[in-house]
């Protein structure tokens, strides 16, 4: 199984980037694991935020495939302790969906089409968090659970 974390634009802070990176390397000594952007939209400033959101989910749908277990990472979606994500994660991965499809969405989430594909999702925090941030916090989860399911100490409880 390939774990995919899709983002709406670049990551622009070096800070966050660097960050990112580093994480990322570390998951994939675990499992595939990739990030794939999603470019920001051109004049956004000049449509609506309902346009903006379905203007996102056209391209999102296009690096989507059939088959993709599909989770949003959203505000209003379930939140888990780090021991509780790792259990979710185990319970995906020997589910063994094609890809396992995380997906960070623009300013203003997703538009209802999206979250109609969607089979779950998460919250991060109840917070808003600037979508720099959450693309850092999400993989250092991704990483933690991989040190909990292999009984690594990264973690503490």
């Amino acid at each position: 199984m390939k774990t995919v974390l899709i983002v709406v634009g670049k990551t622009t802070d070096p800070h966050f980037a660097a960050g990112i990176e580093e994480y990322v390397k570390r998951i994939r000594h675990y499992m595939p694991f990739d990030i794939e952007v999603v470019p920001e939209l051109k004049g956004a400033k000049n449509l609506s935020e309902s346009e903006q959101k379905e203007r996102e989910a056209e391209m999102l749908r296009k690096v989507m495939a059939p088959g993709d277990y599909l989770v949003l990472l959203d505000e209003h979606g379930q939140s888990f302790t780090s021991m509780q994500y790792a259990a979710w994660m185990q319970k995906r991965m020997a589910a063994s969906p094609r890809r396992l499809v995380f997906v960070v969405g623009g300013p203003y989430g997703f538009a209802p089409g999206i979250h109609q594909m969607a089979r779950e999702e998460l919250s991060l925090s109840k917070m808003t968090l600037s979508h720099q941030m959450i693309r850092l916090f999400f993989v250092e989860q991704v990483y933690r659970a991989m040190t909990i399911l292999n009984g690594e100490p990264y973690h503490h409880e």
